[in-house]
């Protein structure tokens, strides 16, 4: 399968899309287009962005087909041994999962406009840009010649974002044998010695935890805006991140530190420990889970957990993100009626928008919330001797590492072995029940000094939390443990 990608008129936002299909026996193929991508669990039916439509045969004939499901086409090839689609797709949004041209920018995500054959998938994909040949390319994906990107199959080329530009920014540092590459578009001057010292301490930090990292390179591919933005995407040896404002200022590169370490977690949490329900991939339509609290909830516990113990944050920092992630769940959703497991398997239905109030809760703020709870459980067990680090460490071990996808229960499973119990009471009462957790999280928050508050005792309105650190010097030191993690 070979992509051919360019933009004539990057003013009228379209991209132009030339896939080519050769070896064809059969009398029919159907052509298909992703309803949705990774890291995004809700159909987003990119069908809707193609104008227009065109197939031809090796030598240019126009071939006839049908169009038999809101993305996907049937193509009568009696007698055709190569196939040519001609389309264009439209794109005037930018965000971490979209594609967008103008005269100095092409940035595609591949999921978002590659056609498929379903018997093809594991072919050997090539992707062409037609961009000026003094434009730099950034992606994860293999580079063949100039402009040429190689792909093994259709998973790696869909996982692989990738950026064109002649303004484009570029570092590298390398932790042990991994190169990673950070690379920037937009209107900013990097301060490139603090962000390379930064980058490698939450590198190392994240690679120490597992004992290896998943690929032979890594790319952070940054778009800055002009307006206000944070978004992030996780792939196979990439993470796609677009911030906002592009002031330079502490907030900016706070949101870069954050989004950058939660997505590189990725890299072994979802990209390769990935729930079962999800491998491989079906892009036709939904692929419910309900393991969303592990995919995201305990990356978003680690993202900046590993921003403070790799010594990129300090105490201070760090406790007003917790304090910014605990506000996010009980102010908003601690009184949701879903558990976990059902707002992971409706992040289909309507994850991602605000929705009916009190109805589900967010994976990522209550999943990173019950993630500290479990960590400081087994924490305080065996006084620090074992932590949720060990949970993660079997889990790639024993699914991430042989890619074989994990269940409810093997995640079940893996946690009782490291807490040496049973963990009736946490499935019961954080994953699977709806109950309001500021109890059970302060007896846990004690053992490390801390305790969550609220301005308002009024059971029926929502009050505001916050963090207090009580006078404590026991609390403290397992405080500091847990910080460091100190066995």
């Amino acid at each position: 399968m070979h992509y051919r990608i360019s933009s004539s008129n990057p003013a009228s936002r379209t991209i132009e899309v030339e896939f080519r299909l050769t070896g064809l026996a059969a009398p029919t193929v159907e052509l298909q287009l992703p309803a949705w991508r990774p890291g995004r669990y809700e159909l987003q039916n990119f069908a809707k962005n193609i104008q227009r439509f065109e197939l031809f045969d090796q030598t240019g004939n126009p071939l006839i087909f049908q169009k038999i499901t809101k993305d996907r086409w049937r193509v009568q090839t009696e007698g055709v041994s190569e196939l040519v689609a001609r389309y264009t797709y439209y794109s005037n949004t930018v965000n971490a999962g979209t594609s967008f041209a103008d005269d100095r920018l092409l940035y595609v995500n591949p999921v978002n406009l590659c056609l498929y054959a379903d018997d093809r998938l594991h072919e050997t994909c090539t992707l062409e840009l037609d961009v000026p040949d003094h434009w730099e390319i950034a992606c994860g994906l293999t580079p063949t010649s100039p402009n040429i990107l190689s792909a093994t199959d259709f998973y790696e080329l869909v996982d692989c974002p990738l950026i064109a530009s002649p303004d484009l920014q570029h570092e590298t540092y390398k932790v042990g044998e991994t190169v990673f590459h950070i690379w920037i578009n937009g209107n900013i001057q990097p301060d490139w010695e603090r962000i390379r010292r930064d980058f490698y301490q939450f590198s190392e930090a994240q690679m120490r935890l597992f004992g290896e990292f998943p690929e032979k390179d890594y790319h952070f591919l940054t778009l800055i805006l002009t307006t206000p933005f944070y978004h992030g995407v996780e792939h196979r040896n990439s993470t796609m991140l677009v911030l906002g404002p592009n002031d330079e200022g502490e907030g900016l590169y706070t949101d870069l530190l954050g989004v950058s370490s939660h997505e590189l977690f990725h890299a072994w949490n979802v990209i390769r420990i990935r729930p079962a329900e999800l491998l491989p991939y079906d892009f036709t339509k939904e692929n419910y889970f309900t393991t969303c609290f592990v995919a995201e909830g305990v990356t978003t516990y680690y993202g900046d957990l590993m921003l403070r113990r790799s010594g990129v944050f300090n105490d201070a920092a760090y406790l007003k993100e917790l304090q910014v992630l605990l506000k996010r769940h009980f102010e908003a959703n601690g009184r949701a009626f879903q558990s976990l497991t059902e707002s992971s398997w409706d992040l289909w239905l309507d994850g991602y928008d605000k929705g009916v109030p009190n109805r589900k809760v967010s994976v990522y703020n209550k999943g990173a919330t019950v993630a500290l709870i479990l960590d400081l459980h087994i924490r305080r067990k065996w006084n620090h001797a074992r932590s949720l680090d060990d949970v993660m460490r079997l889990m790639w071990e024993r699914f991430g590492k042989p890619f074989i996808g994990y269940t409810l229960d093997d995640y079940r499973a893996v946690t009782e072995e490291v807490a040496g119990e049973p963990l009736d009471w946490y499935y019961d009462r954080c994953i699977s029940g709806n109950e309001p957790l500021e109890p059970l999280l302060n007896d846990y928050l004690a053992f490390i000094g801390l305790r969550l508050e609220s301005d308002a005792i009024d059971p029926v309105n929502t009050p505001a939390v916050f963090l207090v650190q009580p006078d404590d010097p026991e609390g403290l030191e397992n405080r500091l443990r847990w910080l460091n993690d100190q066995h």
